[in-house]
């Protein structure tokens, strides 16, 4: 059985490389594919505990069972950033500056008396430490899906509401904005609560990364929260 195995962030490190190909026997589950990395990359088992694990973009637990020909994705912790290049088709992840202009004319509405926006910035200093920059990565097609889900999610919660939500992908320096979210609506109090909750999920749910450039010359990944609103199945199978 054949499968493709991808690795971020500090998995990426452990295993020495982005992306594998895995030959593996049939019926193979999460937990003989562990088995399997331990015995050839041993930097990676004390990692294991810490990473979600996602069989073509659905986590799963270590039973989940591989299938042959299945994308296997190993995913620590997230930190709220983004990354590699522009897919045509995305739309919440982008290479560039982001055009807030243009998120608030998306947004606007004839019935929407309140906009809210929200810029998050790249600061200077982090926990007491010089930065110089980030650079941001990500699962894309799986943030991509977990983007639009909270968008969606939340219009549906707030009556009304607008809610656009891009975040810039790859190198950015001091003051450059990583991320944009514009809430719309037709009073205030949905536009502010749905502009922080949107904030809030990005951090927790969504597989994105990032690795700080300190001005001493030094760099590490931030990888803080566990990878929350995961959907598993013990089988691996896609919905």
């Amino acid at each position: 059985m054949h499968i493709r195995l991808l690795a971020f962030a500090s998995a990426s490190e452990a295993l020495g490389a982005a992306e594998i190909d895995l030959e593996l026997p049939d019926e193979s589950r999460v937990e003989d594919l562990r088995d399997r990395l331990a015995s050839s990359h041993p930097a990676i088992e004390s990692l294991w505990s810490r990473l979600a694990i996602a069989v073509n973009g659905r986590v799963v637990d270590h039973r989940g069972l591989l299938r042959d020909g299945c994308e296997v994705a190993l995913l620590p912790p997230v930190s709220g950033g983004l990354g590699e290049a522009d897919d045509p088709a995305a739309k919440h992840l982008v290479h560039r500056p982001i055009d807030v202009d243009a998120l608030h004319h998306q947004a606007l509405a004839p019935d929407c008396g309140a906009v809210v926006s929200f810029l998050g910035t790249v600061r200077a200093d982090l926990d007491g430490r010089s930065v110089n920059g980030i650079h941001y990565s990500a699962y894309s097609s799986m943030a991509e899906a977990r983007l639009a889900r909270i968008e969606a999610e939340l219009r549906q919660e707030h009556k009304g509401l607008q809610l656009h939500i891009v975040h810039r992908l790859g190198e950015l320096e001091v003051g450059e904005v990583s991320i944009a979210i514009v809430a719309a609506s037709p009073h205030r109090e949905a536009a502010y609560t749905a502009c922080r909750e949107a904030l809030e999920r990005v951090k927790r749910e969504v597989p994105i990364w990032k690795r700080e450039r300190y001005a001493d010359g030094a760099a590490a990944w931030r990888e803080e929260h566990a990878l929350a609103g995961a959907r598993s199945s013990p089988t691996g199978e896609t919905a």
